[in-house]
């Protein structure tokens, strides 16, 4: 029995780190997630909303930190009440996510590891079962150290999260999950491959025949039924391929630009997914940055979700020369995780990214 505690008092420890550190690493990305969950359509907390950021980071920090005192056997009780009541409520929000098909994606390890809400719950159930034995068998978890190393190694671990947390929240997340990550051609994201898995759909056809309502199945043609068409109902049941990149469009007017724009050799993407939100203290340089690269033959454009009269107005305020285009604002939140941040690309492939605050590090060839 002691062996069996000691392997899920480490396989549980081992993933609550790894979970809340891939989270730690885009804190902000977590918090868009939390924002989905907050709204109206989902909890309808949305007096949360404008704190998803500081929960998030508070919620994971608080992650990494029960499994390093479960591994180091710190204040076992605390940690495993909290344990338990942390997964409890995570297993239910995956369970309400799943069953009425709220949220698509619960975010548990970020964009490294995309997970159907149901697999998440499956997971969560899992979890559960894990925790609550060794809940039970809580006596047999013995403390790794003595006590003063053991606050030790939680205080380094509190101290390094928060460190972490504090450096990816003013720059970019040091390791980048996203298909926009440096290295990477937008174009060849949005490829779908010959031959990848296409949609299966059911069709449920409901026609009155003879005064008898009956339904008729089919993969999507319309059936030949003597009777009178009542409705439709279609369901997805085999998911197709979808490429990392699927929503992604540079629009001005109600045209694409995306194509042309991404064969341009040299260019420059101001992002700013909401200018209402964006933060203004850095726009001076974004002015500066945008002439340096105008002299060095690139071409500068700026990208946001924001109507006209909210572009129009930086524009006027900071002097800024380039053009706007329209991006739906979950594509820009994805893909830089800054309001503002800048791209450099090539051809398509993003060669530097950085965030508001690093705007000194980039480079014109």
């Amino acid at each position: 029995m002691k062996y069996l505690v000691g392997f899920c008092r480490l396989f549980v420890g081992i993933l609550f780190i790894i979970s809340g550190f891939i989270k730690l690493n885009d804190p902000v990305g977590f918090s868009f997630k939390l924002q989905e969950y907050f709204s109206e359509a989902v909890l309808n907390l949305t007096f949360l909303e404008p704190y998803a950021l500081w929960v998030s980071i508070g919620v994971v920090i608080f992650e990494v930190l029960l499994g390093v005192m479960l591994l180091v056997g710190f204040r076992v009780k605390f940690t495993l009440w909290n344990l338990l009541l942390m997964i409890i409520f995570f297993t239910f929000l995956t369970f309400y996510s799943a069953y009425f098909n709220k949220v698509t994606d619960c975010g548990c390890f970020g964009d490294a590891i995309k997970l159907t809400p149901w697999e998440s719950f499956s997971k969560d159930i899992i979890l559960l079962i894990l925790i609550v034995f060794l809940f039970i068998k809580r006596n047999l978890i013995t403390p790794l150290f003595r006590p003063y190393p053991n606050r030790i190694a939680v205080a380094i671990a509190l101290i390094l999260s928060v460190g972490y947390g504090y450096y990816v929240l003013n720059h970019l997340p040091v390791i980048d999950f996203r298909p926009y990550k440096i290295g990477a051609n937008i174009k060849d994201g949005m490829v779908v491959p010959e031959g990848a898995p296409e949609a299966v759909f059911d069709y449920a056809w409901k026609f009155k025949v003879n005064g008898v309502e009956e339904i008729h199945h089919t993969k999507g043609d319309y059936p030949t039924v003597a009777g009178d068409f009542i409705d439709v109902e279609t369901t997805e049941i085999q998911k197709g391929y979808e490429p990392p990149i699927h929503d992604f469009t540079i629009e001005q007017n109600g045209e694409d630009f995306a194509d042309s724009l991404l064969q341009e050799p040299k260019l420059v993407m101001v992002v700013a997914y909401d200018l209402r939100k964006t933060n203004t203290d850095f726009y001076v340089e974004i002015k500066e940055m945008s002439v340096a690269a105008e002299k060095k033959g690139y071409k500068i454009i700026g990208m946001s979700a924001s109507g006209p009269k909210q572009t129009q107005e930086i524009s006027k305020a900071y002097n800024l020369e380039f053009p706007f285009y329209f991006t739906d604002e979950t594509a820009l939140k994805t893909i830089v995780r800054s309001n503002p941040g800048v791209l450099v690309l090539e051809k398509g492939t993003i060669k530097q990214k950085v965030h508001y605050n690093d705007l000194e590090e980039l480079s014109f060839n």
